[in-house]
């Protein structure tokens, strides 16, 4: 319905794509069930458990088990448009709640394992959750939420049982495991994943059945034409996220690619290394900082026997030294793309038909009308700065702002879809990243992109991790700041300090070149690797 065909060269898959969404489309009948019927012992997931421990799960297993979760739900009230959030990690009864959920018409609310009970509580109220599935560390949170929750009529946890939480696996025996999915259409909603915007609380982004099918041919380009014999997908990325959920979990389901997960509170690049060669995986989805910090061990070779065929980043601005890197240590070029929460992966590179270039965020995915445009909507000329913004409709679309008509509204510029990201145009077309409304620094009247400084701090070889934020100053309204966390056994001095300004300043320019130089042991991330900017704009 949305497949490429394989490896065929940029121009044609564009001009030749058409999208074909079904009158009907329900996403976990497409992902499990289908396989379910046709082939019920193909393997769909694989999970290493913590302590050691390898569980493969079928198509017909999976199929069976979100039947007697969505015949529970249904027992318990859960039914058409209610919402059901998930707070939990990469596990099985991860998979088993989205398919339940979408399987009733229901709409899944993936809520990310850092929250802390304040951002827990203000996503189930806001959105009016009928239902929450959880682990005993998202319980305990819960416990401590203020924030009256009415609604909330069910608790289910995957652990022991707790007070007013009935266990999972009671419902699940207790279920059917024969359940008809509701017929639904491409354009009902099926999840919504709360974003934070540069002002005001954070938004439900509403997205229908079809958002997945609009994720399919960007994920075919990062992973040059998966499905490939021997393929096998898996990302660091929480599965609460957009970049887990729907550029590796779900379209690995539905194009027959095992994908294997994992609990995990942190990423570690050398277990990462570990963990993709014990298993044989062969396709990655892996953000730029988490992508830095494997770059900051010793390279895998003679250490780690790896099978990677191909590796997509994306989510933030990924650099020419991170991209090089990628050759050098692990024979492959890294496959930047980008999108964000409201409409995902509609830029990709895919080296396999040449379209790949060194800072550059990708062409346009076949399917997506994607350009730079001026505030007044009109499309920039080549090299103007301007927003990077997506023409509706779009597949891969949200269908609004969840409760919230304003801001849905002021989204849009015409039918331009807007990102709040900066970028540029070049003359063959690949649009590049300059950074975010927010993060954008102003200096001195000059519009400067983190993301350049950051990848010229990365080449100091006292520097292991960078970020730059723009710091609040009465003369030049703001100055660039950088966070550096250095390698092991180097000395955070004043003198490193001064020898770091004056390397950014000497490869970059006088404007752009940090004036503070402040060393952090750690760098503030998200469980995907993302660097919380935010965190570090709110240091005193």
């Amino acid at each position: 319905m949305a497949l490429l065909p394989d490896r065929c060269d940029y121009q044609s898959l564009r001009t030749g794509f058409r999208w074909r969404i079904p009158e009907r489309y329900n996403i976990a009948v497409d992902v499990c069930d289908r396989w379910a019927v046709a082939d019920p012992e193909r393997q769909a997931l694989t999970f290493e458990h913590t302590g050691g421990g390898v569980e493969h799960v079928s198509y017909g297993r999976l199929a069976e088990l979100s039947n007697r979760f969505a015949n529970a739900l249904a027992a318990h009230g859960v039914g058409r448009g209610d919402r059901v959030a998930v707070l939990l990690p990469q596990t099985l009864q991860t998979v088993v709640t989205h398919l339940a959920v979408y399987k009733l018409a229901a709409i899944a609310v993936p809520l990310a394992a850092l929250f802390g009970p304040d951002a827990i509580g203000y996503r189930l109220g806001a959105a009016g959750a009928k239902a929450l599935v959880t682990d005993g560390c998202g319980l305990a949170k819960l416990a401590d939420v203020t924030e009256p929750l009415p609604e909330l009529e069910l608790v289910v946890s995957i652990e022991a049982e707790a007070d007013k939480a009935v266990r999972f696996s009671a419902l699940v025996e207790a279920g059917s495991p024969r359940f008809s999915a509701e017929q639904t259409s491409p354009d009902d909603p099926a999840l919504m994943i709360f974003t934070s915007g540069t002002t005001g609380n954070p938004k439900g982004a509403l997205h229908g059945h079809r958002v997945l099918l609009g994720h399919i041919p960007g994920v075919q380009m990062f992973h040059e034409f998966s499905p490939q014999p021997g393929d096998k997908f898996w990302t660091p990325a929480d599965w609460a996220w957009a970049g887990g959920l729907l550029n590796v979990l779900l379209p690995g389901l539905k194009l027959g690619v095992p994908v294997v997960g994992r609990r995990s509170e942190r990423f570690d690049p050398e277990d990462a290394y570990r963990l993709m060669a014990t298993h044989g995986i062969a396709n990655v989805f892996m953000p730029p900082t988490a992508l830095r910090m494997l770059r900051a061990v010793p390279p895998p070779s003679g250490r780690h026997q790896l099978r990677l065929r191909t590796l997509g980043s994306g989510g933030e601005q990924l650099g020419a030294e991170t991209y090089e890197w990628g050759r050098a240590a692990l024979g492959l070029t890294i496959n930047e793309f980008y999108g964000q929460t409201e409409c995902n992966l509609v830029l990709s590179s895919c080296a396999a038909i040449g379209v790949s270039r060194p800072g550059a965020i990708g062409l346009p995915v076949p399917g997506h009308d994607v350009a730079v445009i001026r505030p007044d909507g009109t499309v920039c000329a080549t090299a103007e700065p301007g927003q990077i913004a997506v023409r509706r409709p779009d597949p891969v679309m949200f269908l609004e702002y969840w409760d919230r008509p304003q801001a849905s509204a002021d989204k849009f510029v015409g039918d331009w879809m807007t990102t709040g990201d900066q970028g540029v145009r070049d003359d063959d077309g690949y649009i590049h990243f300059v950074g975010r409304d927010d993060d954008v620094i102003t200096s001195c009247g000059y519009r400067i992109g983190p993301g350049e400084i950051e990848d010229c701090l990365l080449k100091h070889p006292a520097v292991a991790l960078a970020a730059a934020i723009g710091k609040p100053d009465p003369l030049r309204t703001e100055i660039v700041k950088a966070f550096v966390v250095v390698k092991p056994g180097v000395e955070a001095t004043k003198t490193l300090a001064g020898n770091i300004q004056a390397f950014v300043k000497e490869r970059l320019s006088a404007h752009e070149y940090p004036r503070e130089v402040e060393f952090i042991d750690e760098m503030p991330m998200t469980t995907t690797g993302k660097i919380i900017r935010r965190r570090l704009r709110d240091q005193p």
